[in-house]
């Protein structure tokens, strides 16, 4: 079987009413399908993607050799099987890989967004989804998934739409992002601010994919350490050296440095600096007890089947965070929902490496 992979992007004219009161109009969702829709509708899942991620979350595009960010998991005979499933994943609104976002064109000028564009939320992404679902006239998914600012959505999804899945699985995320979060956050948007390049948001975007953006770069390497974990580091550099470098030049460097750099340099001729900053500001506000009086009477509108999976030495988003999430419910005699934490040195990236450590449990739960 083929993975029978469709990108599309929807324009829609109606206003999308925002959380912080402001409206979206006209806006654009550009999504990717696999595998082939079912008579009654009823074999859809939703891929809800992280901070830096896309709708291409499988197959490979012509003339490219990197597959989508979860190709590893979604796909024919994969977990997430596309000869059963028919698997969605939408750009979320903010992003720069087709939806609206601070570089598309406010209407009816002809000039970007930049600043002018609304600060979106969580709440707002899937709002935006649940209006694009609409459209495909899809009112019942069997499963939604995310890890990460996905769980986010995935969380979200559970508590403003409880109808909307029969199940729903959100990996190495938060029901409030904290400090810890928020603090790296913070490294990564006053780099890119204070960067003269940054033109204090009137940059050329063609500029900065040809040369980069050097204060977005060290931002994403304060990004990558949170990423990672202590274990995975060592594991993966020890303390090896650049073969070209000699240990005493004083710009010599160690292969975690190479990593760094070439990771956070790469990264900002493909990723929009302003969508940057909007997406880091709905993580760092997603609290899932807003709107209401506890995090207890949030979750007590959950009605789909949740399963709750960490990864143990995750430090952007702590076990104990998910762990909490599982204790509420508990005492919400919420017999509907499991927690599982997977054992990984790996750190918070482990939700997009070390797939045979959940793959099967997220087949049982799509196919139990």
């Amino acid at each position: 079987m083929s993975l029978n992979l469709q990108t599309h992007t929807e324009h829609f004219t109606n206003p999308l009413y925002l959380e912080s009161g402001r409206i979206l109009e006209p806006y654009d969702i550009t999504y990717e399908t696999y595998g082939t829709l079912n008579d009654d509708k009823s074999n859809v899942v939703v891929i809800c993607h992280a901070l830096t991620g896309s709708h291409h979350c499988a197959g490979l595009y012509e003339n490219e050799n990197k597959p989508g960010w979860w190709d590893g998991l979604i796909g024919p005979n994969k977990a997430i099987d596309t000869n059963r499933f028919f698997v969605i994943c939408t750009n979320v609104i903010g992003s720069c890989f087709g939806s609206t976002g601070p570089m598309s064109t406010m209407h009816p000028h002809h000039e970007p967004y930049r600043y002018k564009f609304p600060v979106v939320t969580i709440k707002d992404m899937i709002k935006a989804q649940r209006i694009l679902f609409d459209r495909l006239d899809i009112h019942r998914v069997h499963a939604i998934v995310g890890g990460s600012m996905g769980g986010m959505q995935a969380l979200q999804f559970a508590i403003h739409y409880p109808n909307f899945a029969n199940k729903i699985v959100a990996m190495a995320t938060t029901y409030a992002t904290q400090p810890w979060a928020i603090a790296f956050n913070k490294v990564a948007s006053e780099s890119i601010l204070k960067d003269p390049d940054f033109q204090q948001g009137y940059y050329d975007p063609e500029v900065i994919k040809e040369q980069g953006l050097s204060g977005m770069a060290v931002g994403r390497m304060a990004g990558h350490i949170s990423f990672l974990s202590h274990e995975s580091m060592k594991t993966k550099f020890g303390r090896e050296y650049k073969r070209t470098d000699g240990l005493y030049e004083l710009f010599g460097k160690f292969q975690v440095e190479s990593y760094l750099e070439y990771n956070g340099y790469n990264f900002t001729k493909w990723f929009d600096p302003l969508s940057y900053l909007y997406i880091t500001k709905a993580i760092n506000i997603f609290d899932l007890a807003r709107g209401f009086d506890s995090l207890e009477e949030a979750m007590k509108k959950v009605q789909a089947e949740l399963h709750l999976v960490s990864f143990s030495n995750d430090l952007l988003f702590k076990s104990s965070e998910m762990r909490e999430l599982h204790e509420v419910l508990n005492k919400l005699e919420n017999k509907n929902h499991h927690y599982m934490e997977v054992a990984s040195d790996y750190g918070h990236d482990a939700f997009l490496v070390e797939l045979d450590k959940f793959e099967d449990y997220v087949k049982d739960v799509l196919n139990g």
